[in-house]
Parts: structure tokens; C-alpha cells; sequence
């Protein structure tokens, strides 16, 4: 399944637009904060879907019966770009666990790139519901080896994938590679470049929040 929030007018499609515009892009706190709150928006509906259970909770007055969060999911982000939308959906699900996974493109010298992944720090994944964060859903590579690396510590019962800006080729690439996986997109761009960057897109989400990098 995938869900674009922009489909309907929306808070969102406004942050979406300031992540775009050159002239919104050189404030990387405002950058930050745009991926934040996209972050806090999904999260919102991601929680529609999943489990409540009913609790009695005493107030100063009396019993309140209460709809609680039946389960905490697991809150996974691919580091650096990952880091502000990461902690919108942890603003949100304020108890939840956390896994932090370093994927990154490793270029060569004739123009092509490879996913590297060196590092993961994440809870117990069996049964869990997982929810990964990566601003820009471009080819997909990076979100099915972290996938990949994440079913290594356990088998998750659901995997919801957030990105501000996801490409359709990227989409029917993690589609295929894993079907069962929800998809959910502040706005979806047709066309990827080929050094593997989104059109229209935003540029270097990382970049923009963190500031530029030495290519590896």
C-alpha cells in the first residue's frame, strides 16, 4: 500500500513545498523543523491503523475508560538525513523504541554507487511493528538493505516506510522486493536522474538539514 498526503491539501503539502523552494532551503533550522513536523503529522496517521486497547484510568473526579496504544512500535531511521523526521515520529510515539542504521552511497570513480551499510543498533525486532524514516524515497536500494539488515534481528509483523519525497521508480522497487510494505509519502515525483536523485525532489535532504559532506 502506498499513501500520498499530498493528494488531499493538507499541512503537509505546504511543508512539502518549503522543503522544495530554494529560497526556504538555506534556513536548515526551518528545513529541520518542515521534516519534523511531516514526521508528527504521519505518525498521527499511522496511529489510526494501529491497535488501541481499552484502559480505566482514574482522574482527580473519577474513572475515565481510555483508549490506549495496545503496543510501542519500533522507531527505525536511516542515518544522517533520517535524524529530524526520525524525531517528528518520536515527538509522536514518545515511548517507543529506537534503531539507528548507517546507509550510505559509496561512489566510484566512473559515476555509479553502491549502498554501504556499517552500523545498526536496534531492540529486539520479532512481531514488532516497525516504522523506518528516510526523507527521500529515490531508488529504494538503501530502504530494502535496511530492511534486509533489520529482519536480521528479528521478523517484524508490520514495516511502514516515511518519506517526505518518494520517486514511483523507487516505490515499485521496494514494492517488489517487499510486497507486505505500507508506504507513506508527504508527495510522490516521477522521474530519478541517473546518479539516482529525485525530479523535482528537493536536492540533498541531508545536506540541506546538516550541511555538506566529503562524497565517500
Amino acid at each position: 500500500m502506498v499513501i500520498n498526503l499530498s493528494e488531499k491539501h493538507s499541512l503537509i503539502s505546504n511543508w512539502v513545498s518549503e522543503l522544495r523552494n530554494v529560497e526556504v532551503q538555506t534556513d536548515r533550522m526551518r528545513f529541520r523543523r518542515n521534516l519534523e513536523r511531516i514526521g508528527e503529522a504521519i505518525a498521527y496517521e499511522i496511529s489510526k491503523i494501529l491497535p488501541f486497547e481499552e484502559k480505566e484510568i482514574q482522574t482527580p473526579l473519577g474513572t475515565a475508560t481510555c483508549k490506549l496504544l495496545k503496543d510501542q512500535p519500533v522507531l527505525a531511521t536511516i542515518l544522517r538525513a533520517g535524524l529530524p523526521l526520525h524525531q517528528g515520529l518520536l515527538n509522536a510515539f514518545d515511548k517507543a523504541d529506537n534503531a539507528f542504521i548507517s546507509a550510505y552511497r559509496k561512489h566510484h570513480k566512473d559515476g555509479s554507487f553502491e549502498i554501504s551499510l556499517d552500523y545498526i543498533s536496534c531492540p529486539d525486532m520479532e512481531n514488532r511493528v516497525v516504522i523506518i524514516s528516510d526523507p527521500m524515497l529515490a531508488t529504494g536500494s538503501s530502504l530494502v538493505k535496511t530492511i534486509h539488515f533489520l529482519k536480521e534481528e528479528g521478523r517484524p509483523k508490520e514495516i511502514h516506510i516515511v518519506a517526505a519525497i518518494a520517486c514511483t521508480v523507487g516505490i515499485e522497487y521496494v514494492k517488489r522486493e517487499e510486497p507486505s510494505v505500507t508506504i507513506w509519502c508527504g508527495d510522490i515525483d516521477d522521474e530519478l536522474t541517473a546518479k539516482g536523485y529525485i525530479v523535482p525532489g528537493l536536492g540533498d535532504a541531508g545536506d540541506l538539514a546538516f550541511g555538506t559532506k566529503v562524497q565517500m
